[in-house]
């Protein structure tokens, strides 16, 4: 099976990428096929036994859209002069069918007015019935083209009620249904390129060439032409190509792009940067390692543009609706002229239907919503994400690298036998040489502070959930915490092991116990610090909605005790990685809908069990992988941030629908009856995409609680 990535262009509403899609779906040998509206592209999977990538492009083309193809050579482009008539044609066009349509606007107004009667009687028939073709002809035509595929549209009705008009001698009526198609054509246009222009936005933002060094010589190239190991040169006011990691040179730079953050970095040798940033001050030579889609930014670029096809419920339920809508409304108008014989009711009828607002009601404040997080170094995937989150009423929280720093700093080195203080620290940090726990940092950072040199174990053996195992200089080391103690047999000789392990326990420090041939030789007493915006952003998580909040650590009792206890939290102490799943499943055994924050890597398992994970990863590849929402910066804002967004979008869907839903039954029954006529039937038609447009917007200028 393969995935093909098609860009499509020409489609205007959702219901056109339903079109797409449908036809896509017809094409033996598919799989699956979704069609992006705002991302303008199509994923199809497929078996290319049966389908071809040709075939595919054919069945888009033959449904009324265009797959761009790579650009041309220069010398296979179209000569600019032809591009410029083809875009002055298409201007033309477009101003004179909306001058047409305002002047016979005005005219139908007058003549209900009494004002232009001998105006209107002056024109031929004839004269208006070619004015409708005329600048009806693209909405005819694609009514005509769905009709040979056995497929009616939003538009398929309102043509009908056009001809409908025609055919009784209402010509004028025709006329301004053709002109108010027009215009809910523009507005579905305009409210889709409103979404679709987060996207552009964060694409623009990427440089399409770089300036690399190779064999000594500096030249400017395209970004597909950079290979990992390149290096990359950038200067003052230039965004970084690519993520790479800095050679020499320093730079101020703006990284708001990938983070959200509004304050610069410094960046120096060694230091890693991303693809977007913007050098402010000074420049930098870097050593490339991920280019394009690869990169962090490509990254989050790519899951915000695939957020569309993370449908949720909601959106599902909607698209159902869609295509049972026009149906229904063809019945109401055939009853409507059986019942009544009214046949300006009946063309009402067809012309007040709505059904493309049902069908951008939700994505279009999904993609609000997830374009406008984004710029806020919070990646949400997806609509179903966002429904999910609303429901979720409890949140399981990591200690370690989430609610802490995961920066921890050895506070107390307590020697319990005839070692002393400096030989443990030497051993304990040989033993922990290979191991990437914080901890285990922590405890080589303090021997390389008091100048003791990187000692290389014999042997190595890492305990998961536990510790790690040693042999050198002669001797077996083990460090970790209590259930490396308890594994290891220890003898752990007087009472002032306890007595010292409670007290440090006592001040929220957490334990490494080192054991030394069998004997417990010391303790390490490590602390953390809390990162400082927790506090609030705790107390804003449960203004949300989620009063159920609780720590999981592999801490013991007391340590766990001291953290949660100043901010109201319930806690499970002792727990190993697989431990922390088994309490996310027995919350949700429970009827609770979870959500687990964790930092992406010994968290991933959890994050993924439950209803929605959330890492504070950094953008790293483990946390983009595991969570549904990823936080581009280690903010506990962003955690609060996320459930504010998801209610708040929920709330904009909802009342989105229930206008749609509102308006057209209204429209409906005042046109069934005949207290709607046509003309206003078909400038009505208009107002939902509108109201959906001016209430979804509200999510497109959000800024964010994190914001200055």
């Amino acid at each position: 099976m393969q995935t093909l990535e098609l860009p499509v262009s020409g489609m205007d509403c959702a219901a056109c990428a339903r079109k797409a899609q449908r036809a896509l779906m017809r094409v033996p040998g598919v799989q699956t096929a979704d069609v992006l509206l705002n991302a303008e592209k199509a994923v199809i999977q497929f078996d290319a036994d049966t389908a071809t990538p040709d075939a595919l492009r054919a069945t888009i083309e033959k449904v009324g859209f265009s797959v761009p193809q790579p650009m041309a050579a220069p010398e296979d482009e179209a000569p600019d002069h032809l591009l410029q008539a083809k875009a002055l044609q298409r201007q033309l066009f477009a101003t004179l069918g909306l001058l047409f349509g305002t002047i016979l606007f005005v005219v139908v107004i007058g003549e209900g007015l009494g004002l232009f009667e001998k105006i209107t009687e002056s024109v031929p028939w004839w004269a208006g019935l070619l004015a409708v073709l005329a600048f009806g002809y693209p909405i005819f035509k694609d009514v005509l083209a769905s009709a040979l595929r056995r497929e009616v549209t939003s538009h398929t009705l309102m043509s009908v009620g056009a001809v409908a008009a025609l055919a009784i001698g209402q010509w004028a009526t025709a006329a301004i249904v053709v002109f108010f198609m027009r215009v809910g054509e523009f507005t579905e246009r305009f409210t889709s390129e409103r979404a679709r222009k987060l996207l552009k936005e964060m694409t623009a933002l990427v440089p399409q060439t770089a300036r690399v060094q190779r064999d000594g010589v500096e030249r400017e190239v395209a970004i597909e032409a950079v290979v990992p190991g390149d290096v990359v040169i950038v200067r003052p006011g230039e965004r970084v190509p690519v993520d790479g990691v800095v050679l020499e040179g320093q730079a101020t730079l703006d990284q708001a792009a990938i983070t959200g953050e509004s304050m610069p970095v410094e960046a120096e040798a060694g230091d890693r940067v991303y693809a977007a940033a913007l050098a402010r001050l000074g420049h930098v030579k870097l050593r490339a390692e991920r280019i394009g889609r690869d990169t962090t930014f490509g990254r989050a670029l790519q899951l915000v543009e695939d957020a569309e096809a993370n449908r949720g419920k909601v959106q599902r339920v909607a698209d159902r609706f869609s295509a049972w809508y026009l149906p229904v409304v063809a019945t109401i108008a055939l009853l409507t002229w059986l019942l009544s014989g009214n046949i300006l009711a009946t063309v009402a009828v067809l012309v007040v239907a709505c059904s493309c607002s049902f069908a951008l009601a939700t994505p279009i404040a999904m993609m609000a919503s997830v374009g406008a997080a984004a710029r806020q170094g919070l990646l949400i995937k997806g609509g179903k994400v966002i429904e999910a989150l609303v429901q979720c009423d409890v949140m399981l929280v990591d200690k370690t690298g989430t609610l802490t720093t995961g920066n921890p700093r050895i506070t107390d080195v307590v020697p319990l036998g005839t070692l002393d203080e400096n030989t443990l620290l030497r051993l304990a940090a040989a033993a922990e040489q290979h191991s990437e726990h914080p901890l285990a940092e922590a405890v080589r950072a303090l021997a390389a502070e008091r100048g003791m040199p990187a000692q290389e174990p014999d042997r190595f053996e890492a305990l998961p959930g536990r510790g790690v195992r040693a042999e050198m200089e002669g001797v077996t080391v083990q460090i970790g915490n209590r259930r490396m103690l308890e594994d290891a047999s220890a003898n752990t000789g007087a009472s002032a092991a306890a007595d010292a392990a409670q007290r440090l326990e006592g001040e929220g420090k957490t334990l490494l116990f080192m054991v030394v041939d069998g004997q417990l030789a010391g303790l390490f007493a490590a602390q953390d610090t809390l990162r400082p915006e927790v506090a609030d952003a705790l107390a804003a998580v449960r203004a949300a909605g989620i009063q159920r909040i609780e720590l999981l650590t592999g801490d013991n009792e007391r340590t766990a005790a001291a953290i949660a206890a100043p901010l109201g939290l319930g806690y499970r102490a002792g727990l190993l990685p697989e431990d922390k799943i088994n309490i996310v499943r027995e919350w949700q055994q429970q009827g609770h809908r979870v959500v687990m924050v964790g930092d992406g890597v010994n968290d991933a398992p959890a994050l993924a069990q439950a209803d929605v994970g959330i890492a504070m990863g950094g953008g790293t590849d483990v946390a983009m992988e595991a969570a549904q929402i990823v936080l581009m910066r280690e903010d506990w804002r962003l955690v609060a941030e996320s459930v504010r967004i998801a209610r708040r979008t929920m709330g904009v869907v909802r009342t989105n629908i229930g206008f749609t839903a509102l308006y057209n039954l209204v429209g409906l029954s005042l046109a069934a009856f005949g207290l709607l006529p046509p003309i206003y039937a078909a400038a009505l038609q208009s107002i939902p995409d509108i109201g959906i447009l001016a209430n979804s917007s509200r999510l497109i200028r959000n800024r964010g609680a994190t914001d200055d």
